[in-house]
């Protein structure tokens, strides 16, 4: 099936029509769910069922991922000789949760621990020279970097040679020459033999924590499978087999026994009346949230905040996030905004041009890597947004398309870069703004080399067509063991064909729209976030069939669950 939606081209993802089939009926589930699975690589009854009932047999021995056990027991020499000992981490929710998971699985052990997060403005990304003098000021002993480190090879040199050991856990990628730290811990480093690549710095921190309470017979507290799930989520990392093994360990932990963090940011973001959190609502009501932290005067607030426990401590910093959070949001709808009316205006030629890049001295350094993801969504191109500062030099974050690797086009144009760090689809640089047009003009051209126009056309992959009787509560419970979603497991994404409107749409708040569709004798409502363009196209179709692409969901309210749709895209 390929269709011309209103946003998009929608694909109906190939599949033997057949082994579905099969599948569905071995596994006991629907067989649209049973298309999805089958069109992600589970194509057996085994890889499937494997798949649903998440087990620890995905977890691999964290003494295979390279330099861990050197980390660990460095470490515990380090408590056990009561030596002090730094945290470095990072502003964004990866690095304080990161942090977070040390203090709490260090701190019972009796460590001589203390930490430190730069300020995003004053002090930049990652370990520096200037920090390591501090430290050896302070008289501590160890530092162990969480979230950064890998590419802070001056700043480990400074640290060997004022005597402090290090200690790099790190996730990002790797280029160049590695730091001359005492030891490295990073799934992405050469010869690294751990079979999973594809954590978050805090999933790479809890490892080491893990051998540490192995070696000591302990049991690793509770709040670091929490820390754990938070920080995966919130650094969209992909979901797949042990981070979502994880991530599923962490919502049964949390909905078991909610922390005081929890419970604040279920309420500030309007879903502590669910019996059950899922990733849905991290992902979009909670990691916002967990993003404020990273902008808060003091990161250190942030830490205090997850692992307080002090009820009124947690709730005064609750108030803090969500002020800063809507003023968040303010801010990106205002740039967003912005960038749009320049290529609406044509100042940025999307029939010329493969890449979006702007740049601009009032926006700050925090956000634009959250509005270059919705122009990247939006446009289907990849993006890079700069905040230029006052001393001519552009700090920037990248949000790219699958097909296009921006960390290896940012690898090629090393030259120009002042610093950069990243993933293929994520990163952040930084270079003298006086460079910016010869970066652009680099990019293109390697965009342009390595894809095809339709590489560049905003698609919809779709995973089943399915009648709208199906869509039910046994359909959403069975759905629902395919949680937990997120990067690299998306919801199921599913085609209704020809329904009809029962009533006129509403538009909320001049950006939702609101339908109730009828097909086979059954109503359901349907949702649009974000979406006005659909609103005269919709009331334009009146009783005329048509059909929708669309997520399925509960919506619960007042103790009952409703299931509905969630609209992504139409086609007439």
């Amino acid at each position: 099936m390929e269709k011309i939606g209103l946003k998009y081209r929608w694909h109906l993802a190939p599949a033997d029509e057949a082994a579905v089939h099969d599948l569905a009926n071995r596994c006991s589930i629907d067989r649209a769910l049973a298309r999805a699975l089958y069109v992600r690589g589970y194509t057996t009854a085994d890889l499937a069922q494997r798949y649903l009932v998440m087990s620890s047999d995905w977890v691999a021995d964290p003494t295979i991922l390279k330099g861990a056990s050197a980390a660990a027991q460095r470490i515990m020499d380090a408590v056990e000789r009561k030596e002090k000992v730094l945290i470095f981490g990072d502003y964004d929710v990866d690095g304080i949760t990161s942090t977070a998971i040390m203090l709490s699985c260090l701190l019972p052990l009796g460590a001589n621990i203390n930490y430190f997060l730069p300020n995003r403005v004053r002090d930049g990304y990652g370990l520096s020279s200037k920090i390591v003098r501090k430290a050896a000021e302070n008289k501590y002993d160890l530092i162990v970097t969480v979230d950064n480190g890998i590419t802070a090879h001056q700043a480990v040199v400074d640290a060997k040679a004022l005597g402090l050991s290090v200690i790099i856990t790190d996730h990002h990628q790797v280029h160049g020459e590695l730091p001359p730290a005492d030891v490295i811990v990073n799934p992405h480093q050469p010869d690294c033999p751990y079979p999973y690549k594809d954590f978050a710095g805090v999933g790479v921190i809890f490892k080491i924590m893990t051998i540490i309470y192995q070696r000591l017979g302990k049991e690793m507290p509770a709040k670091a499978y929490e820390l754990l799930m938070l920080g995966t989520v919130a650094d969209v990392v992909p979901l797949r087999h042990e981070n979502r093994y994880w991530v599923q360990q962490g919502l049964a932990h949390i909905n078991k026994n909610r922390s005081f963090a929890v419970q604040v940011l279920a309420a500030n973001g309007n879903v502590s009346d669910k019996a059950a959190l899922s990733s849905r609502d991290i992902g979009f009501a909670i990691a916002p949230q967990l993003n404020a932290l990273g902008r808060l005067d003091d990161a250190r607030e942030g830490v205090t905040f997850l692992i307080s426990a002090d009820m009124g401590q947690v709730m005064q910093v609750g108030v803090t996030l969500k002020s800063i959070n809507e003023e968040r949001k303010r801010v990106d709808r205002a740039i967003f905004d912005e960038i749009v009316a320049t290529i609406e205006g044509g100042a940025i030629d999307l029939q010329s041009e493969y890449l979006i890049m702007a740049g601009n001295t009032s926006w700050p350094a925090g956000v634009i890597g959250l509005v270059a993801g919705k122009l990247m969504q939006q446009y289907g191109r990849p993006v890079i947004l700069f905040h230029l500062t006052k001393d001519g030099m552009a700090k920037g974050s990248c949000r790219s398309i699958p097909s296009f690797n921006m960390f290896e086009a940012l690898v090629a144009c090393g030259d120009l870069l002042t610093t950069f760090g990243g993933h293929a689809c994520a990163a952040g640089l930084s270079l003298p703004a006086a460079k910016l047009s010869e970066l652009k003009e680099r990019l293109e051209a390697l965009i342009q080399a390595q894809l095809k126009p339709e590489d560049l056309v905003l698609t919809l992959s779709i995973d089943a067509v399915v009648s709208l009787p199906d869509i039910s509560k046994n359909f959403y419970a069975q759905l629902q063991r395919m949680e937990p979603f997120g990067n690299a497991n998306p919801e199921p994404l599913l085609v209704v064909e020809g329904v009809t409107l029962v009533q006129e749409p509403r538009l909320l708040k001049d950006k939702h729209i609101k339908c109730m569709v009828f097909c086979d004798g059954v109503l359901k409502p349907l949702m649009f976030f974000n979406r006005p363009e659909l609103y005269r196209p919709l009331c334009e179709q009146g009783d005329r069939p048509f059909a929708i692409a669309v997520h399925v969901v509960a919506n619960e309210w007042q103790g009952s669950s409703n299931i509905e749709l969630q609209g992504i895209d139409i086609a007439f």
